[in-house]
């Protein structure tokens, strides 16, 4: 091999392996949680909490820390398949969105029980999604991954919670590349405002908006914005969830 491709492959071996939406495949592994009706799935660091409700059902995963992203991956959605391991393998992908956190688990070697331990790229999905690429008993499957747009029924979903002077936002039922990575509020008293995000999908505002009608600006990943406006009247209390636009 010439030196040229020495360093080109030295190089390549170092960019970052994160898809973009719709592009090839990558390696990774799967396991799975949750028991066989998905309840040990609930809640999660993405705080959606009953995924049933959310809409998410069982077709959702972990990620480890390389594809969580500190939470900014929450929402995101995949398209992943068993792949070169003809004993557990069954044919076909599942669609999965990103609903929690896989730790890692610094006590185990990476090839041995630390399957989301950095630098791996690893989806804990729930296991009835999982036993719909591979066997129960494999435990563990070898895949391949690639980002797909989130489909979605309906509108994205504002659930707000706090109290005055301290709103926080859930935003759920994402299209599009589906994880939120900007929101800003405006109140029908007020301009827009930049919303900070507190943890998973929770959004943060410390302005006053109560007795105010409420719009959303949402962009993701892919630097689409969609505007929801007007989408809470203002007679809206804390603990409801109200409906917006949608990513198309």
């Amino acid at each position: 091999m010439t030196l040229l491709g020495v360093f080109l492959v030295g190089f390549l071996s170092l960019v970052p392996s994160t898809v973009v939406h719709g592009e090839g495949w990558i390696d990774a592994h799967a396991t799975f949680y949750g028991g066989g009706d998905a309840s040990g799935t609930m809640g999660g660091a993405c705080g959606y909490g009953n995924l049933y409700s959310q809409g998410y059902g069982t077709n959702t995963a972990a990620l480890s820390t390389a594809l969580f992203n500190s939470g900014l991956s929450c929402g995101s959605c995949y398209e992943i398949r068993c792949a070169n391991d003809p004993k557990w393998c069954l044919p076909g992908s599942i669609v999965v969105t990103a609903t929690n956190f896989c730790p890692p688990n610094n006590a185990l070697p990476s090839n041995a029980g630390g399957w989301c331990n950095p630098p791996l790229q690893h989806f804990d999905l729930s296991q009835p999604v999982f036993q719909h690429i591979a066997q129960y008993r494999a435990g563990i499957v070898p895949v391949s991954y690639r980002r797909v747009a989130c489909r979605r029924r309906g509108g994205m979903r504002f659930t707000i919670n706090g109290h005055s002077y301290f709103n926080l936002v859930l935003i759920t039922n994402v299209g599009g590349a589906g994880d939120v990575h900007g929101v800003a509020v405006k109140g029908s008293r007020t301009g827009w405002q930049s919303m900070s995000r507190n943890w998973g999908q929770n959004w943060q505002s410390n302005n006053y908006l109560n007795g105010q009608s409420l719009s959303f600006k949402v962009t993701t990943s892919d630097g689409r914005t969609v505007v929801s406006s007007n989408c809470v009247p203002s007679h809206w209390s804390f603990g409801q969830t109200f409906t917006g636009a949608q990513f198309r």
